[in-house]
């Protein structure tokens, strides 16, 4: 999970990434923009762009782990992201952007609102996204995608209604079986999920990222109080506060499979959401971070994979037209990753992330930067 790319249509929304391969841009490059993230500062080299592609090259120059957000205008809505910069890195954030007013954020620590500005994107006057043949492959891949987004939140809300009656009712066994396998639904969109920045937290925050005075509330609040052996001393919620946090958690899931419904993808939205949900992984799952109490991190881990497998397939068609070798190559780090995955697999899911050796963990880790490396084009190549 993180807490608090691009397309405004019937809905503003786009899920955006990192990208080892921006478009290549001139000295002078108005749409190639620079951003300095330190501890305390978000300095960006303008407050302003011209619509088309447009390129953020954020460097950490601080001690703690940064991220750097494109908002709407409402500073709600995530535009475009680009996660887990190390001290010291640099990562590029690629995306077709409209004209429109925008928010610049920098978080430092992955915490907190972030440090912000107001960011203008003018009209160029050149068109902004696809034309020809490739509109039409663009076209055929927001529809697949569209489609499974709105499928997999059907799906998750009628798990979760399963699994909160499960709850409320105090049957705990049927609850925990239902838990990982329900929770499958949100990770394969995750990052559809966490372009709402009221929702994800409501929903999917882990104890560990709470900040000062925040509620607590939604599946990682229920897990807790399902597999609390890790937490000494901790007081099992009482019926009438286990139906309180249920019922809060079934109408947030509710909301998001209403605005799941008239959501648009365009091509970098669905090829930096791929890049995303591998960073999801990479972040949280492969560290055993994400289920912390029931342990149930491989679920999410293939679940998160599904999703980008997914979106990387909607445009292959699109991405053989402009780079058939980073689609082989994109190919064959899918097939490697999930072969290790399998390795793992126990009945109808996993083993429990404790039951990994160290050497099995990095195995995992190295074939999920293996993909990585390659999917971070995949924006770029398809805006080409």
């Amino acid at each position: 999970m993180k807490t608090p790319a691009l397309l405004l249509t019937a809905t503003l929304f786009a899920l955006a990434g990192c990208t080892d391969n921006a478009p290549a841009s001139t000295p002078g490059d108005l749409r190639a923009l620079s951003v300095t993230a330190s501890d305390s500062t978000c300095g960006l080299s303008a407050q302003t762009a011209p619509s088309g592609t447009l390129t953020f090259s954020v460097t950490n120059t601080g001690t703690t782990i940064n991220e750097f957000y494109l908002l709407a205008a409402d500073g709600l809505r995530i535009v475009a992201e680009v996660e887990n910069i190390g001290p010291g890195l640099t990562r590029d954030l690629v995306l077709s952007a409209p004209a429109g007013s925008y928010v610049t954020a920098c978080k430092p620590g992955m915490v907190g609102a972030g440090i912000r500005a107001p960011f203008v994107v003018s009209d160029s006057g050149e068109p902004v996204g696809p034309t020809g043949d490739d509109a039409a492959l663009v076209a055929a891949a927001d529809a697949l995608y569209g489609a499974y987004v709105r499928d997999q939140a059907e799906q998750l809300l009628s798990g979760t209604q399963e699994f909160v009656a499960a709850y409320t009712a105090g049957k705990d066994d049927q609850a925990r079986a239902l838990y990982a396998p329900t929770r499958v639904h949100w990770e394969r969109i995750e990052t559809v999920a966490e372009s709402f920045g009221d929702l994800d937290p409501k929903m999917d925050l882990r104890e560990a990222d709470l900040e000062e005075g925040q509620e607590w509330t939604g599946w990682h609040r229920l897990e807790k109080d399902l597999w609390p052996a890790r937490a000494k001393g901790y007081q099992a919620l009482k019926p009438a506060e286990r139906a309180t946090y249920a019922e809060d958690l079934l109408a947030n899931t509710r909301l998001l499979v209403e605005r799941t419904r008239t959501m648009s993808f365009s091509a970098d939205a669905i090829a930096n959401g791929a890049k995303g949900l591998l960073d999801e992984v990479a972040t949280g799952k492969v560290t055993g971070e994400e289920e912390y109490w029931s342990r149930t991190d491989l679920w999410d881990f293939q679940a998160n994979v599904d999703g980008a497998r997914v979106a990387w397939e909607g445009l292959r068609d699109l991405l053989k037209r402009k780079n058939a070798a980073l689609d082989t190559q994109i190919e064959t780090a899918f097939t490697g990753l999930q072969a290790l995955l399998d390795r793992h697999r126990s009945g109808d899911g996993f083993v429990t992330y404790d039951k990994l050796s160290p050497a099995e963990v990095k195995s995992l880790s190295d074939a999920v930067n293996t993909l990585s490396e390659p999917l971070s084009k995949l924006a770029s190549a398809v805006l080409a």
